[in-house]
């Protein structure tokens, strides 16, 4: 006898059967609003480039900066340890693992920006820089030395700028499908967003341009840019960036924290704009907590602070940085915005420390937790799907390797993805 013919039950079948039916609308609401991680590869971090000054070689030209600026400030693991605090076990494998990235592949998201990095100019010179944009995008895509994510930072919404940005976006993506069509590393970034409206006419804009080249509706996602303080607590006392996330009707794909404009919004003085600023820190739970479970990425802002000058002062700027990536690393901000060439060593010793210094203590509790083997932890679904969500960032970036998380958790990558409930990777 089976065990449903053992047992006494109460309830008749269409009490059950009315609950479900009660909840039917909650539960594909659910579906909708909270369709968890989408399963492709987040950058580690975003660097803007003003639209005159991206070309061809910029990629490359920052990896070269970038791996100039460690050969004469810290030209050995020892050094670059010495200022950063990584601990000795990890200095020569994070030092060799960041130059081998910077000649790799330094950039992991560009931003070609008509927006502040830009600034007004005559109607004819954007044109040209939007034109020009596009056709140096839709080369990199072709000849393999795009970033893996590119795309460009239009002007906002508001009316003094509106018309701009909107025939600015317009001349870059045609320009992108004239060449070829939208890549798949194609990301497009809404700034100074204070109302939904604004998001909604986004949606209109990008529809608008679906239509208009027969693609399919959604194709083009965008990026929110979170940098006033309405775009956190509206007149009305509501959270404005959970409506934003709503308003974009499925293709926002991330919230940037914008440093110095959402400080300055707050009356935040100069010298204490940052990061780690008490206002920042409000900001970015409220988003946080409005994006959780929607798909919807996090990225912190940037520091103003650049690594230049004698190595005293360089290595000043790269321990603030540091620890400013450090700090958003450990509050789940795990993409940040990297101002200038020099801040790329940096990004990526801080990355790859946090990823390698808690390598084996993930991969062990998550091998522990498949098995079901104890342990001095008990974890729950949810600390797994964490633990193997960090595995995986890790992997992405290039932090850790394959071979060496499957050698301490006898799981494979596809085993990671279903226990971080992320669909089929896509990296």
């Amino acid at each position: 006898m089976g065990q449903q013919e053992t047992v006494a039950t109460s309830l008749a079948d269409t009490v059950r059967e009315g609950i479900g039916a009660a909840l039917a609308q909650v539960d594909a609401d659910l579906a909708r609003r909270y369709p968890g991680d989408p399963g492709t590869r987040q950058p580690v971090h975003t660097v803007y480039v003003p639209g005159d000054v991206f070309a061809a070689g910029t990629l490359r030209s920052w990896g070269d900066q970038a791996l100039a600026a460690l050969d004469e400030h810290a030209p050995d693991a020892g050094t670059l340890a010495a200022v950063l605090g990584i601990p000795d076990p990890l200095a020569a494998d994070v030092h060799d693992r960041v130059r081998a990235k910077l000649a790799r592949e330094p950039i992991e998201d560009l931003r070609i920006d008509f927006e502040d990095g830009y600034g007004p100019r005559p109607d004819a010179e954007e044109d040209e820089a939007a034109a020009r944009a596009a056709a140096l995008v839709a080369a990199a895509y072709r000849e393999g030395t795009a970033a893996p994510s590119m795309g460009i930072r239009m002007k906002c919404m508001e009316a003094a700028v509106r018309d701009r940005g909107i025939r600015t976006l317009d001349i870059f993506l045609t320009g992108l499908m004239e060449a070829g069509g939208l890549p798949d590393g194609l990301v497009l970034t809404l700034p100074k967003v204070t109302y939904a409206e604004q998001v909604t006419a986004m949606v209109r804009l990008l529809e608008a341009f679906e239509g208009a080249h027969g693609l399919e509706s959604g194709r083009i996602g965008f990026e929110i840019q979170i940098e006033t303080t309405q775009s956190i607590l509206g007149a009305d006392g509501r959270a404005t960036v959970a409506r934003m996330i709503e308003a974009a009707e499925g293709r926002a794909t991330s919230l940037h924290y914008g440093t110095f404009d959402y400080s300055a919004s707050c009356g935040v003085s100069a010298a204490h704009q940052s990061l780690d600023h008490p206002v920042a820190d409000h900001a970015k739970a409220v988003m946080q907590v409005a994006a959780a479970g929607t798909g919807v990425r996090l990225s912190d802002g940037s520091t103003n602070v650049l690594p230049v000058g004698p190595t005293e002062q360089v290595h000043a700027a790269w321990r603030l940085h540091h620890g400013l990536v450090r700090r958003s690393l450990a509050r789940a901000y795990y993409q940040g915005w990297d101002m200038h060439p020099a801040h790329l060593p940096t990004r990526y010793a801080a990355v790859y420390t946090f990823y390698r210094e808690g390598l084996e203590q993930a991969a062990a509790r998550l091998a522990a937790y498949v098995a079901k083997a104890g342990g001095d932890v008990m974890d729950e679904p949810a600390t797994a799907k964490a633990l193997s969500g960090y595995l995986l960032r890790g992997l992405d970036c290039g932090a850790v390797d394959t071979a060496e998380v499957a050698r301490l958790t006898g799981l494979t990558r596809a085993d990671l993805d279903a226990l971080a409930g992320r669909p089929a990777a896509t990296v």
